[in-house]
């Protein structure tokens, strides 16, 4: 049983996890359930006596992944409405000082949690440092914009990331008891999580609530305009049977009905992808995102960090090599060359540019390479690397602070055929590749020395603002002329500007 510590809401008795001491369950916000329904974050009510913090609670309310992802993704812990919970490890909770790391998970802002096995907390507590993990709202529940239908709820369209913010300040309030000092906090998240940190750093409500952010294979060009995610908002009330306006109605719809509109709508943009129903939300295929053009986000995340919203933030932001073959490998057979050349020449046609000079340069440089295998490069780099690169020069350009990777081991799992994909450094980050969720991604064998090595940069950054560190090769600042990229892997070595003839393609496109 790990000590007793008292909070603001209360006492909590946690548990010994992994040989530290964790604390979990605990709320950070009331249930939105009644009127709380569709409305920001409430303070959690406070308890007598002790609360048992020793096991997860519920998760968020959410459809699942498809593919790996939702094979080896969330546990099957209930889903419930009383879900805005964290969990935190820590190795003493009567110390004081030490950094902290909140993490925030991934899942294209409609599934995960913050339980999942490979986001343990347990080694970044062994090295010293507190470690949270957090839910928020998804999907509809979390960011459906309805301020155009129901005028009373404006904040709507980001309540998943008011929900963020909202856990960020009892950890301000809070995270003294457990030994971490406040004033030390780093953000960090992988994919919808590595959108979330830069939507943090561009919401003026999270100003001051950290000092650094990891955004890992999820920039700062993600959200949707307020215009097009109230038009969705719109078809999901169409789904529903609901009429703007309808308070009552919309309040009587029940949670399995709102999922189920929400996988309608998700699934009709994969399959459409129809820029006139769907307008910027058909790129990404995700209906659900933060709203920008706000009172909460004012301007989409990138060109609020361009204009220095994060100033104050020290920043290390990367991906992984191949991100996007994970998510085509199941369906290679379903492309062919005319259909890879038509996406690239639409993608880089919006731009002017010339689409088959560019789907030249990829083939050149993946002798060989089937058509998914291509169509995952371009991929790769215009959801993914691009994106980062663009993140790293705005930041940089108003704190030197600035750091980029590249992770490039290449799984055994999958066949061999996933590559260095999307998720893949996440297990990686935490010291936790010895559960079944994380062999399912890395193998039974991933090569411990990569795992030291980026475990140990995330606790140097998290600690110092620094990720250098004795396993590592010096690890210089970004800069926008030199790009210096540390790449992940077996042997870890530094780059400037890799894949820059690739890279180069994307200007004026991305």
């Amino acid at each position: 049983m790990a000590a007793e510590v008292r909070i603001s809401s209360g006492r909590l008795a946690g548990g010994d996890d992994q040989g530290v001491h964790a604390y979990k369950g605990i709320p950070y916000a009331a249930p939105p359930v009644g009127d709380l329904r569709f409305r920001p974050p409430a303070a959690a009510a406070g308890w007598d006596g002790v609360r048992d913090a020793s096991a997860y609670g519920a998760v968020p309310l959410q459809q699942p992944m498809p593919g790996i992802f939702g094979e080896l993704g969330t546990p099957p812990n209930p889903a419930g409405d009383d879900c805005l919970q964290l969990n935190v490890w820590t190795p003493d909770p009567g110390a004081g000082g030490m950094p902290v790391l909140v993490w925030i998970h991934g899942g294209a802002f409609y599934a995960g949690s913050g339980i999942d096995d490979v986001y343990n907390g347990a080694a970044f507590a062994r090295d010293g440092v507190v470690c949270v993990t957090i839910n928020y709202r998804l999907g509809v529940q979390g960011f459906m914009n309805l301020a155009e239908h129901f005028g009373e709820l404006s904040a709507s369209g980001n309540l998943g990331m008011l929900d963020q913010i909202a856990a960020l300040q009892w950890v301000q309030e809070n995270i003294g008891a457990f030994g971490g000092d406040p004033s030390k906090v780093t953000i960090a998240g992988e994919s919808a999580g590595g959108m979330s940190c830069s939507t943090l750093m561009a919401m003026p409500a999270a100003k001051g609530l950290f000092r650094a952010a990891v955004p890992q294979s999820g920039a700062a060009h993600n959200g949707i305009s307020a215009e097009t995610a109230s038009l969705i908002g719109g078809y999901v009330l169409d789904a529903v049977g609901v009429k703007p306006g309808d308070t009552a109605g919309l309040a009587a719809v029940s949670d399995d009905d709102l999922l189920a509109a929400q996988i309608g709508v998700v699934e009709d943009l994969g399959a459409t992808r129809d820029p006139v129903k769907y307008r910027e939300a058909a790129a990404t295929a995700m209906a659900f995102q933060p709203t920008f053009f706000t009172e909460e986000l004012p301007q989409r995340p990138i060109d609020a960090i361009a204009a220095g919203a994060a100033s104050d933030v020290k920043v290390m932001i990367g991906t992984t090599m191949e991100e996007a073959l994970i998510f085509v490998v199941d369906l290679k057979e379903m492309f062919n060359e005319e259909l890879v050349r038509a996406s690239v020449g639409a993608v880089f046609g919006m731009a002017g540019k010339d689409g088959d000079a560019a789907l030249e340069l990829y083939t050149s440089n993946r002798p060989g390479a089937a058509p998914h295998e291509l169509a995952a490069a371009v991929e790769t780099d215009r959801i993914f690397t691009v994106p980062a690169i663009r993140l790293a020069d705005a930041q940089a350009a108003h704190n030197p602070d600035t750091w980029m990777y590249r992770f490039d081991w290449r799984t055994p799992a999958g066949d061999g055929e996933w590559g260095a994909h999307h998720f893949l450094e996440v297990p990686f980050t935490f010291d936790q590749v010895d559960n079944d969720m994380a062999r399912g991604f890395v193998g039974d064998d991933p090569p411990r020395d990569l795992v030291a090595n980026t475990h140990e940069a995330w606790v140097r950054f998290a600690s110092d603002g620094n990720p250098n560190h004795a396993g590592l090769p010096d690890w210089p600042r970004w800069d926008a002329e030199t790009r210096p990229t540390m790449l992940l892997d077996a042997e870890c070595r530094l780059a400037n500007r890799p894949a820059d003839d690739e890279v180069s393609l994307w200007d004026g496109v991305l």
